[in-house]
Parts: C-alpha cells; structure tokens; sequence
C-alpha cells in the first residue's frame, strides 16, 4: 500500500477526521487530541457541556450575588421570625391555662382574683342548721305551732333529740281545708301532754293529713234546730299520722293511718250548706294510743 501524504504538504489538518458537517455552527475548535463527547468537554454539535467530574472545584460565583442573596436570605427570615413570634403569642393566649399576672410586690396573682387585703370585710360564716331554710319562724303561742306541718321550722322550739319523753303538739287539717290546721289535744294525762301555755317546751309535731280519696259511704243524720230541719250526709275517711321534729322540721317517723269513722251521727255537727256534708273526725283513742307508742 502507498503511503499518504497531506495535500498540502505539512501537518496532519486536525479537522479532516473529525470535520464539523456541513450546516453544522460554528463553534470554538477543539484542543489537538480531545474527543468528542468527554466529560468536561463540548460537543461538537453545541450541545451544553456535561456536568464536571466528582471532585471537581465548584465555579467561582460573584460576590456582588452572594452579598444580595445573603441580605433577601436575612429579610426573609427576620420576617419569618416575627410572623414566627405573633404566632406563637396568640396560640399561648389561646390555651386553657389562666393567664398570670404580676402584682404591685412582684409575686403572681391569677388574673381578675383580687389581691390578698384588697377587701378588709371579713368572710361571713355560712348559715347552718334551720337558718337555711327561708320558711323558718318564730312562734308566738301554741297555735303558730301548725306551721310545722306546712314546712315552716319554728326556730324557738325545743331542740329535738330522741322521741322518748319527748312533749308533742297534734294537728290535723281536713278535706274542705286542706292548708288550715286545727289543734288535736288528747292525752291529758300523758307524758307527751303539753298545755297551751308550755309551747316552747315541745319538740315534736304531729300532723294529721287527710287522705284523699278515703272517703266512705255517707250516713244519712238527721236534725231540727229551732223549727228548722236538715239531713247532713255523715262520711268516714282516713288520715295519715307524720312526726316532724318542731325545730328544723324535719321528719322523724311515721304514725300510720288513723280512722275517722261514722258510726254515730254525733249530738253536735259541723257541715257545709252547700253540699251538706259533714266529716268525721280523726279517732281520739287510736291518736292516743299512737302518741304513747311513739314517746315511750
């Protein structure tokens, strides 16, 4: 084979191998020995150089760049930075814990509690006993007594402490007058008897309530007054028998029921013009027996 020789007679032309093709741009030309298509390199068709090999020394940037993304850096997180501590404010005044105060002396106080010596009045004493309740009265004589069973305390009464020997009041109210309490005496004899007089020595109340609905037959009884006559329908009923204690008006037992019978039209009677009705009133022998039972 013939040797080959340049056309023009010197060196090797760099670009005859590797010669940029027709239509191709312009670039810068390539150092003697570069190959296309090396890390670092161009190409030789303009396309953006490859990245620099691992290790590589990064490109200098500008100061004057580095100085301007430091200060809008620094801008930005003073602003972050407030917007930070507004934020955090409101979310701490927004917890359930009390907020806090400082006083005049440094200490903490809860804020809206008044300091100590603030008010020189001192705290009264809360109401114990009777005295809480509103309906509470004072007694003037034995008939103010009934109030016991409408649930008025007599604050003048004797102190209750047992049931035995104890003085009691009776009273007992009736169908046509529900709220009214009429005074049952019995016993005389007895040690829970207590006169009119000795009000302020009792300690105990019993009170007779009409049962609703404990009616019976009516006994037909007839009577003249004066030229004038009059048939009264007589009715039995029951009553119920409570103790309460006079003081503070509260129950302490129960009595059980006491009959009101009407067995005999009775000498002397009460009625109501109106429905010419007349009740029978609470058994006196089974009152009595109820009383010693509970006292004794």
């Amino acid at each position: 084979m013939s040797d080959s020789h340049p056309p023009y007679g010197g060196q090797p032309d760099p670009n005859a191998a590797w010669g940029t093709p027709p239509g191709s741009p312009v670039g810068q030309p390539l150092p003697p020995g570069s190959p296309i298509g090396q890390p670092g390199y161009p190409s030789a068709f303009g396309a953006p150089p490859s990245p620099p090999p691992y290790g590589a020394p990064p490109q200098k940037s500008s100061k004057t760049g580095l100085w301007l993304g430091m200060g809008i850096g620094a801008a930005l997180m003073a602003v972050l930075v407030a917007c930070g501590g507004t934020i955090g404010f409101f979310m701490f005044a927004d917890e359930d814990e009390p907020s806090v105060a400082t006083g005049a002396t440094g200490s903490p106080t809860e804020s809206g509690a008044p300091s100590p010596g603030e008010s020189g009045a001192p705290s009264a004493a809360p109401p114990t006993g009777e005295q809480l309740n509103n309906n509470a009265i004072t007694a003037r004589n034995s008939s103010d007594m009934s109030a016991v069973c409408e649930g008025s305390p007599i604050l003048n009464a004797a102190p209750y402490s047992t049931a035995k020997g104890a003085k009691v009041y009776t009273f007992a109210n009736s169908p046509e007058r529900p709220e009214s309490w009429t005074s049952k005496s019995v016993g005389f004899d007895k040690p829970y008897y207590a006169r009119t007089n000795d009000w302020a020595s009792v300690s105990i109340v019993a009170c007779l309530a009409f049962e609703v609905g404990s009616e019976g037959e009516a006994r037909k009884c007839e009577y003249d007054s004066s030229g004038k006559k009059a048939t009264v329908d007589y009715v039995s009923a029951r009553y119920t028998l409570t103790f309460y204690a006079a003081k503070t008006g509260e129950k302490i037992g129960d009595g059980g029921r006491i009959n009101a019978p009407a067995v005999r039209c009775p000498g002397f009677i009460s009625y109501n013009k109106e429905t010419m009705k007349a009740y029978a009133q609470p058994d006196s022998a089974a009152l009595e027996l109820a009383l010693e039972k509970y006292t004794s």
